[in-house]
């Protein structure tokens, strides 16, 4: 896994890090199994938006950074020449 990249794999390592957990601690926490968690953080799976949303609420994260990632993954992985943008709408809110 190549770390100057930004995954939600990339991410969700160095946050598993950052709270000194191991794979198996941090998979329970998220309620999913290591070797899922083992293949997110080499990128090696396409996460759903259902499984971002859910490790999202675990971590108090908004779902949309989260997605960003994984959906960014997929698009580079596809070689389009495109970016996922995240655009807070409480800015546009009255």
């Amino acid at each position: 896994m190549n770390t100057n990249k930004k995954t939600l794999g990339t991410f969700l390592k160095a946050h598993r890090l950052g709270e000194d957990m191991t794979q198996v601690e941090f998979a329970k926490f998220l309620g999913i199994s290591k070797q899922r968690l083992n293949d997110i953080e080499h990128d090696r799976f396409n996460t759903s938006l259902d499984l971002c949303i859910k490790i999202s609420k675990k971590l108090k994260l908004p779902a949309e950074w989260l997605a960003k990632l994984a959906l960014q993954q997929q698009i580079n992985e596809q070689g389009l020449r495109l970016e996922v943008g995240y655009t807070d709408d409480s800015e546009f809110s009255a």
